[in-house]
């Protein structure tokens, strides 16, 4: 049987209870007021489905306020369809296909995928590496950023008017985490680097010159000389970016081929998007089902409203 044929994909309570069962794992808890005990759920002809009624505040309340969920028209069960198509596609999937799929208008499902990048987005700041672990870190060009006006090629690498991002990926325990950048200054990257990576971090990175001064910050400092065509260095067979390359191989591939166009407003939770499936990724032990569980229980305090996304 197929995983899409399960209750939860097709039937609103059933969907409610799901989502339930992971957002409130030890009961209904009401987001107004944070009461765990006063609530029960309403059981009226007219009462909407998954209605609870809190008796300290007064409120009644659903699993969807406070989440991506909330003011959303679009039935619960659409939704778990979304968060598992999304989230089990490797590069994506785009708007248009969810429109279809799903049978919604397109600007329904655009406005979705949105609001289930924003749940897919990590709060977790904690510094990569550490304990003499490898990081690898690079940038890459994507698209282009309309907010600057372009001023022709770029000597060396990429286009100035394209946008930027810088990524990093932990080898030990696998995970990536993306951001976009306004420049490749060492003014501005450096700062990035110190704050998201441990000081006793092997760094591993190409020849590029904003990286030169890196040894002064990390336990060892690492790289190739790509412009030569040296990828993995002759001495030491684990400096290189390989890691990292692989990860930009799928996000670009998923940018030009799934999405094929993205603004730089939203790029931030594209990478968000690829960073959660690359880090809840099948090598690491997580299943398709039990990836969207996990972004389902990211959807807690991430509401997106329409007028944020422009």
């Amino acid at each position: 049987m197929s995983i899409l044929s399960q209750s939860h994909f097709h039937n609103k309570e059933a969907a409610y209870a799901f989502v339930e069962a992971r957002i409130w794992p030890q009961g209904p808890v009401c987001p107004h007021c944070g009461d765990c005990e006063r609530n029960s759920k309403m059981g009226g002809k007219s009462t909407r489905i998954g209605t609870y009624k809190c008796y300290s505040c007064r409120k009644p309340f659903t699993v969807k306020v406070g989440t991506i969920f909330e003011s959303s028209h679009i039935a619960m069960h659409l939704w778990l369809q979304a968060i598992f198509l999304i989230s089990s596609s490797k590069k994506g999937i785009s708007s248009n296909q969810l429109h279809r799929t799903l049978r919604i208008t397109l600007k329904s499902a655009w406005f979705m995928s949105h609001r289930i990048r924003e749940a897919m987005r990590s709060g977790d700041l904690s510094p990569f590496g550490g304990n003499g672990g490898a990081v690898e870190v690079d940038e890459t060009f994507i698209g282009r950023d309309f907010t600057k006006k372009p001023r022709g090629e770029k000597k060396g690498r990429g286009y100035e008017h394209k946008n930027k991002v810088l990524s990093l990926v932990d080898r030990t325990t696998g995970q990536a985490r993306s951001m976009v950048i306004d420049n490749l200054k060492a003014t501005t990257i450096a700062p990035i680097l110190m704050e998201n990576i441990d000081r006793e971090t092997r760094l591993m990175t190409d020849e590029a010159a904003q990286y030169k001064g890196a040894k002064n910050y990390f336990a060892e400092h690492g790289f190739t000389m790509h412009g030569q065509g040296n990828y993995v260095s002759k001495t030491d067979r684990t400096i290189h970016t390989n890691t990292i390359e692989g990860f930009f191989s799928i996000f670009k591939r998923g940018m030009k081929g799934v999405y094929q166009h993205c603004g730089h407003n939203h790029l931030n939770r594209y990478l968000a998007e690829f960073d959660f499936r690359y880090n809840n990724r099948v090598a690491l032990g997580v299943n398709d089902e039990t990836r969207a569980d996990n972004l389902l229980r990211g959807v807690v305090g991430k509401r997106l409203t329409y007028e944020r996304t422009n």
